[in-house]
């Protein structure tokens, strides 16, 4: 079964929007490795629309950048009930039916062979997918500074999810790469300890 991985740049208080204006200065050779090895265990994206629009506008114009033959050509799935068709190279539309059936399509495409899947951004889709036990690794780098505004990760509305530390660094930067495995949401009257 491959894996679902959530892989984001955050604040210290948790904002992913607009990274273009916090998040450059942070970007160093620690950075440029880990987002390397990010995107080579991965061979697809799952996107949502504004995320993918912005990467299908941007990524195709800029062929030699690093990171742009990955993002490129691997598969992408986008996750959007308002598009009705989606242009840029390798990418599938997703969310025709209801709910049940997207989260039955994308467990299916975690059933397929292959390495990783990999979500960016999207932070409407990562919340949904977490909801729903979807998720099974968050990949975070998380930037040592603090905006006080903008779109969070995690919002409130979400379900308990227990999550376990699987790695954990420094960089001299002082951005925070940490790896949590994710278990299963807990549902209302449950207790963290029977996980």
């Amino acid at each position: 079964m491959r894996k679902l991985i959530v892989t984001e740049f955050l604040t210290a208080d948790g904002v992913m929007e607009a990274p273009d204006q916090w998040h450059g200065p942070y970007f160093d050779d620690d950075m440029a490795r880990t987002v390397a090895a990010q995107m080579a265990r991965s061979d697809a994206l799952l996107l949502g629309r504004r995320t993918y629009e912005g990467f299908a506008a941007a990524w195709p114009a800029m062929p030699d950048a690093p990171g742009a033959e990955h993002m490129n050509g691997v598969a992408k799935y986008v996750v959007s009930r308002t598009l009705d068709t989606v242009e840029w190279n390798n990418s599938t539309l997703l969310g025709g039916g209801d709910q049940e059936e997207l989260a039955a399509e994308i467990a299916g495409l975690k059933r397929r062979d292959g390495a990783a899947i990999s979500v960016m951004g999207s932070a409407t889709l990562v919340r949904w997918l977490l909801a729903r036990g979807l998720v099974d690794e968050l990949d975070l780098l998380v930037d040592p500074v603090v905006i006080g505004r903008g779109r969070r990760l995690f919002q409130e509305g979400l379900p308990v999810i227990p999550l376990t530390v699987a790695e954990s660094r420094m960089f001299g930067s002082g951005v925070h790469h940490v790896v949590y495995t994710v278990g299963t949401p807990l549902q209302k009257g449950e207790s963290g300890k029977d996980v």
